[in-house]
Order: structure tokens, then C-alpha cells, then sequence
């Protein structure tokens, strides 16, 4: 199983599988683009490096996930099932509702009773199955010992039931058997716009997990042998070959190279490591193989710490406490005292019992839960719409609430604030024999500078130079030979030149000896200054995190006008920074793409990752930003007050119904009629009051 983050379309599924398909030994690949994927069947000799350098080849980024660390999500399944329950629910009520027009017009005695009858032979088992899910969770409610939404609904719907079947069984004129379904068939409507809502949110933990490699190669009497990584023990010793994640936390006790650290700080320029350095679990060998004396295995790596990190993060967020549930808190028990007092102020009155529940079950149909389960549902549909179109996708259900709270938003820098993509500033100083020798020089290299010269040059048309006896020298850079003299690429103090101040550079030496130094630096995103400006007018603090050098994060803050800047910052020193803002009371919007970000990230009181980040980042994000424009951050905030000030204003658009109807409903004037049209007109105002956000200011 490979993680792909960086595919987007259907013409990436087709390429990403034909390029797998073809590969020796591989019996089928499929592609799943929501969760970013791709499932390969080969041969046993076919390794997961394999595939991977061919989907580096096709302009893919690609990761070994393993498949038994993922718990693959419920969601689609649970919304599925809701749309079962919907589309019965929906089917039923129209066929009962042209029974009941059909007493409403004047049907009476017998013909009443016998289309009351069939209605109960259709509401019965519709009911019964389709408002599952309400009954379910308030009778979990009712054991916990507290009172929920789905509490007052599912006594609503029962007591609907009952009264009507005892209306039936004597004759009566009235039955709510339609109020019953629709009242279900609504509520259904705003249940699955909410699991819809919820359907790409996954676990960042289990993201987080995945990522380790599943097999490692020990060194056992010399040679290296296969195992897999569970059965590592602290003192082993671990190859890595080029290419290869480290499988443990662990010191190089043989070998040179150049390793990605980006998943402890987020930058992309490698460092170099040999005999003696660290090495943590995840990161990627660049040039040379290592071999690593295990010094963490399991749980006690940096990456299951920061999984750990993630976890926790995530079930702290989970405690937030929605509009929906604020309101349910009230609603409840109002409505539940409000029925009772009505049942026993008839009851007193008239002493006729079936007359006291008649009026006991319409007020409690006719208080309109259904208006206030679309409240929340259809505001964050209609929002999630208008910013999907804007390039922003909302994954979680109380993400806007969050986001319209949020008064200081804190930026991750490279892959965020930047491309994470380093550009040669200096390339037009160079003459076109040294632009064909570096051009030569990089072809090949895995190095993101190396990568980043390859570029430019065949943009240019650079031709390259006929270069012999090319070597890669691991954690120095890369050197051949040109005409009998030798030529290098690769860190300035190799080749002799003194670096510029805490610069991202590199050094060429030429066929004639002479050295140049090459300037690099990571470019704004597009729209950053406009969003950032857009930020400061709605008067929110903007702070920005780093793991890169303090010299390169006060140039960049310093360029983009951010005044509040940490440099050098792990993964544990973001999450913690996040947590000490929340402590002084702030809401804290985080925006990171790395796997060194998702302890903030999930930690944060809402949070936004690119497209182009990795599974664990968007995992644990609230919200994903599918472009490379960063001005629908802006957007989003404003959105999501108006957002917010929606529904509360379909709360006030309930309770102002109710104010009408119930006092109809205890003076007894509330006919299945009068319940219908009032749970309908409270239900189309408060989904067409929603569609407003979708429309100009």
C-alpha cells in the first residue's frame, strides 16, 4: 500500500496505475483518489523501494503505508446507511401524506379509519427503521444519565405513534402518522448533510503510524536480513539504504550521507550525517547507505512519540462543544416540561386521559425538532459549498464554529507560507559553460538543490556537459571528471568557499578550478501577502513557526511583515507553543503541512493544511486548501462568522416558530394539519435562510 499526496484527478489514477501495471512483477494496482492511496498486487520480490522510484519517476510522491496500522474509516458506510433510512423515510411520508389529504378534504367514518389503518401499516415499519439512529443514541443518552437532541425526538415520534394508533383503534379523527414520518424524514435530511460533512475526516494517528516502515533490514552475522520492524530490538544494527525511512531512532556508526529531516522540522535542504550522528525514526536517506545502531524501537520512536503527541491533541479538540449541543442542553428539558405540564393541565381539567395525550403529543411534534436538527446541518453545507468553490474544503462538522472564534492564526513556513520548493536565485551570473556543467552535474541527484538546478537548466534548454566518471560522494555532493579535470557540485566548505551567512547555498568548481557559489531560496506562495494583509484588517495576530535557521526566518517574516516569529521549532516545540496560546485564551487557528505540524495542527483550536501536504498533515487538519493560492484562508474566517450568525439566526427562526405554534398546540387547536404545515414552513425557512451564505454579501 503506497500513500500518493499529491494526486488530484482522474488523469493522476490513470497515469499512477499504468505506471504500476506495467512494472515487472506487479499483478494489478487501484488507485483511490479520497483517501490518496494506492493498492498494489505483485510479486514477493518486488519491494515497496521499487515502486516508489517509478512513481518518482512519473512526477509522483509516494510512501509505503502499512496496511495494519490503518483502520480504514466508517464513515461512507454510516452515510450510506442514512441515505437508506432517508430514502424509506421519504418514500413513506408522500404515500401517507396522500392518505392524510385525503381525510383533511373530509373523509369520514369508515373511509377515515380504513385509510388511517393503512397509513399505520406503512408508518410502523418505516418508523421503526428508519428512525433508528434516534432512538439509539437517546436511549445511550438516557442510560448516561443526560438528555440529548435525539431525546425530545425520539419521545416525539414514539408518542406520535401511540396516540395515533389509539386514535385509530377508536375511531378518532385525527392521526399523526404523517407528522411522525416527515418529522423523521427531515431530521434524517439534516443527519446525513452532517455525516456527509464528516465523510473525509480520518484518524492523523493512525496516519501518523502507517508511515512507519512495515520491514527493516538487520545486520546478522554480516549481511543484511529482512525482518519485520517489530522484531528490532534496542542495540541492533539497521541498514538504510539510499532512498530508504529510517525504521528506528538510532546513531550511524558506518556510512556518510545527506538525510531528510523534514519530518522532525519541515525544511527541505538535507543534512549530513556520519559516524556518531543521530538519526530518528521516518527520515529519509538521501545518498548513502548508513548503518544505524538502534538506540529506540516501538513505541519509544520520535515518530510514535509524535503520534502519541497527535492523539491526545486530537481527543482534547474532540471535547469542543457545538451550537447544536448548546442548544440541546435547553431545548430538552424545555420541551419535555412543556408537554408534561400540558398533559397535566388537561388532565386536570377535562379528566379525559386520551384527550390530555392527543394535546401532550402535539406539542411535542409541533415544537419543531426538525427545524432545529437542520439548524447546523444546512449552514454548514451551504458553507462548505460557496468555500469549496473558493479552493477550501471543510472536513469537520464544528470547524466553521471553531474558525469564526479564532483570533490569532499561526503559520508553519516551508511548504506552507512557501512552495517548499528551493529556487536558484543567482543562475544568470553564471556563464553557459558552468550553467552545462552544473546542469550535468545535477542530473540524477535526489538532492532538492541538485533538483532544483536540473529544473532551471531544462526549462533553459541547458545543454549538458559530457561528463566521465560520475560519483556521488554521500553528505558532500557529487563530482566527475570534464576533459581530465575534475569538476564538483555540492556543500561550499568541500569545495573550498566560504558559504554566505546562514544562506541555503551550494558550490560549483568549474573544469578551470574555479568555484562559484549558488544562492537558493524558498518563494512565497501565491497570495500570501494578500492574505496576510486580509488577516491584519479583520485584526488577528499572526505568528510564524519554523524549523529553519533564525537568519532565514527573520529575512522571510521580515519580507511578508510578520512581527512574530520563532525559528528552529520541533515538532514538540510547535504544539507546545499552540497549547500556551490556547492557555491565555486564545483561539488558535493552525496552517501547516508536514508531518512535524500535525501535533499542532490537531492540537489547535481549528486547523488548515495544503493539498500538497502529507496524509498525516491533512488528517489532522479541520480544513484542506486544494490550490496553491493561500488568499481562501481570508475567505474561510469571514465565512465562517456569517457562518455562525446563520445559525444562531435559525435557532431565533425555531423558537419564534414555536412561540406560534405551541401556544395552538396546548389550547388544543393543533391539528395533524396545523402540525404538518408548521414542522414544513419552520423547516423550508430555516434551509433557505442557510443558502443565503452562499450568496454576495
Amino acid at each position: 500500500m503506497l500513500s500518493l499526496p499529491t494526486i488530484h484527478c482522474q488523469a493522476c489514477i490513470a497515469k499512477v496505475e499504468q505506471a504500476l501495471t506495467v512494472h515487472p512483477g506487479v499483478t494489478s494496482a487501484r488507485v483511490n483518489l479520497t483517501l490518496k492511496r494506492a493498492l498494489v498486487d505483485a510479486a514477493p520480490e518486488v519491494t515497496a523501494a521499487e515502486l516508489t522510484d517509478v512513481m518518482a519517476r512519473e512526477g509522483f510522491e509516494a510512501h509505503e503505508l502499512d496496511p495494519s496500522a490503518l483502520n480504514e474509516t466508517t464513515t461512507s458506510t454510516a452515510g450510506r446507511a442514512l441515505l437508506m433510512r432517508l430514502a424509506v423515510a421519504g418514500f413513506a411520508s408522500m404515500n401517507v401524506m396522500l392518505l392524510s389529504v385525503a381525510v383533511w378534504s373530509g373523509a369520514e367514518d369508515a373511509t377515515r379509519d380504513l385509510f388511517h389503518w393503512i397509513s399505520a401499516a406503512i408508518a410502523l415499519p418505516a418508523i421503526a427503521f428508519s428512525a433508528q439512529p434516534f432512538f439509539v443514541n437517546a436511549w445511550r443518552a438516557l442510560r448516561a444519565g443526560r438528555l440529548n437532541m435525539d431525546v425530545p425526538i425520539s419521545l416525539a415520534i414514539a408518542l406520535a405513534l401511540v396516540t395515533s394508533l389509539w386514535e385509530t383503534w377508536l375511531s378518532g379523527h385525527h392521526a399523526y402518522f404523517d407528522a411522525a414520518l416527515t418529522l423523521t424524514f427531515f431530521l434524517l435530511a439534516g443527519r446525513w448533510l452532517d455525516a456527509r460533512a464528516r465523510s473525509a475526516a480520518r484518524s492523523a494517528a493512525e496516519e501518523l503510524t502507517a508511515l512507519e516502515v512495515p520491514r527493516a533490514l538487520r545486520i546478522d552475522d554480516g549481511s543484511p536480513v529482512e525482518v519485520p520492524v517489530a522484531e528490532l530490538r534496542r542495540g541492533d544494527h539497521v541498514l538504510v539504504r539510499p532512498g530508504g525511512r529510517a525504521p528506528v531512532d538510532g546513531k550511524v556508526v558506518k556510512g556518510r550521507s545527506e538525510v531528510d529531516r523534514a519530518l522532525l522540522t519541515g525544511e527541505t535542504v538535507p543534512e549530513p550525517r556520519g559516524p556518531g550522528d543521530l538519526i530518528s525514526a521516518g527520515e529519509v536517506n538521501l545518498t548513502g547507505p548508513l548503518t544505524l545502531q538502534a538506540t529506540a524501537v516501538g513505541q519509544d520512536t520520535s515518530l510514535q512519540r509524535m503520534a502519541a503527541l497527535v492523539a491526545i491533541a486530537e481527543s482534547g479538540r474532540s471535547r469542543y462543544t457545538s451550537l447544536a449541543d448548546r442548544a440541546a442542553k435547553l431545548y430538552a428539558p424545555g420541551v419535555h416540561i412543556l408537554s408534561a405540564l400540558a398533559f397535566l393541565g388537561w388532565l386536570i381539567w377535562s379528566g379525559d386521559m386520551r384527550v390530555s395525550l392527543n394535546i401532550a403529543a402535539a406539542v411535542l411534534i409541533i415544537t419543531c425538532p426538525c427545524a432545529l436538527g437542520l439548524a447546523v446541518p444546512a449552514v454548514t453545507t451551504a458553507a462548505s459549498g460557496r468555500l469549496f468553490g473558493k479552493g477550501l474544503l471543510i472536513k469537520n462538522a464544528t470547524a466553521l464554529e471553531r474558525l469564526a472564534e479564532v483570533d490569532t492564526v499561526v503559520f508553519d513556513k516551508t511548504g506552507t507560507l512557501t512552495t517548499g520548493a528551493p529556487k536558484l536565485i543567482n543562475w544568470g551570473s553564471l556563464t553557459e559553460a558552468q550553467k552545462s556543467i552544473a546542469a550535468a552535474l545535477a542530473s540524477g541527484s535526489q538532492h532538492p538543490l541538485s533538483q532544483a538546478i536540473a529544473a532551471i537548466a531544462q526549462t533553459e534548454g541547458v545543454s549538458e556537459a559530457a561528463l566521465s566518471d560520475r560519483l556521488e560522494r554521500p553528505g558532500f555532493g557529487v563530482e566527475a571528471t570534464l576533459g581530465g579535470a575534475v569538476v564538483r557540485l555540492g556543500r561550499a566548505d568541500w569545495i573550498g568557499v566560504a558559504p554566505e551567512d546562514e544562506a541555503m547555498c551550494a558550490a560549483l568548481q568549474t573544469d578551470d578550478g574555479a568555484a562559484i557559489v549558488l544562492t537558493f531560496e524558498d518563494t512565497s506562495r501565491r497570495g500570501a501577502a494578500e492574505m496576510l494583509a486580509e488577516l491584519e484588517t479583520q485584526g488577528l495576530e499572526v505568528v510564524l513557526l519554523s524549523g529553519d535557521r533564525t537568519a532565514a526566518v527573520a529575512s522571510f517574516a521580515r519580507s511578508l511583515g510578520i512581527e512574530t516569529w520563532h525559528a528552529s521549532m520541533r515538532p514538540e516545540d510547535k504544539a507546545r507553543l499552540v497549547a500556551e496560546l490556547q492557555d491565555e485564551g486564545r483561539h488558535v487557528l493552525m496552517v501547516g503541512d508536514g508531518l512535524n505540524d500535525t501535533a499542532a495542527l490537531a492540537s489547535a483550536h481549528v486547523s488548515i493544511s495544503p493539498a500538497q501536504a502529507l496524509d498525516a498533515a491533512r488528517a489532522a487538519s479541520d480544513m484542506v486548501l486544494l490550490g496553491q493560492d493561500l488568499a481562501p484562508i481570508g475567505t474561510a474566517l469571514s465565512v465562517a462568522r456569517q457562518a455562525t450568525r446563520r445559525i444562531r439566526e435559525n435557532f431565533r427562526i425555531a423558537t419564534f416558530y414555536n412561540i406560534i405554534a405551541v401556544p395552538l398546540a396546548v389550547a388544543g387547536f393543533a391539528t395533524p394539519l396545523i402540525a404538518a404545515l408548521a414542522m414544513s414552513t419552520s423547516s423550508i425557512s430555516v434551509s433557505l435562510n442557510a443558502l443565503r451564505i452562499g450568496g454576495r454579501r
